[in-house]
């Protein structure tokens, strides 16, 4: 299956100004998904060793643009940040407007354009679809395709 990005390795820092940046995407329609929360917790306690939980993050501030830019100073960091934003909003099975705006600030914010964006939506989609593309009920991955708009 084809990866959504290349191998990257990220400091406890870095994984933190992540971590932050996703919880408020997860956030910014109003509520945190079970399977959003999920994702950045498994993020999270992965990429800190299990040293940090996703209820440490609830206590935190969300993180500002020009502190994730800080934080993640490669095209890498901010490509993996996106894209997994990105994943993230499709967690709870919409992208919703609010998270798209705040995946847009930030990603401005990160020097990444509009053209690199709609490049990593489509990464995204497709990642996700391949997912499923093996399933037999060939219905449903067409459903799915369609609400991806594919």
């Amino acid at each position: 299956m084809p990866e959504l990005h290349a191998e990257t390795e990220i400091r406890q820092d870095q994984a933190e100004a992540i971590a932050r940046g996703l919880y408020a995407v997860a956030r910014a329609d109003g509520t945190i998904h079970e399977r959003e929360a999920a994702l950045i917790a498994d993020f999270y306690g992965s990429a800190t060793e299990g040293a940090a939980t996703l209820a440490a993050l609830e206590r935190m501030d969300p993180i500002g643009g020009a502190d994730l830019a800080a934080h993640l100073p490669t095209p890498e960091l901010r490509e993996l940040f996106l894209k997994t934003a990105i994943l993230l909003a499709y967690a709870d099975g919409s992208y919703g407007p609010a998270e798209s705006k705040l995946i847009g600030e930030y990603a401005k914010a990160l020097a990444v354009g509009d053209a690199d964006i709609a490049d990593y939506e489509a990464e995204v989609k497709d990642f996700m679809l391949s997912q499923i593309s093996h399933l037999q009920n060939t219905e449903a991955v067409a459903e799915v395709a369609k609400g991806l708009k594919l």
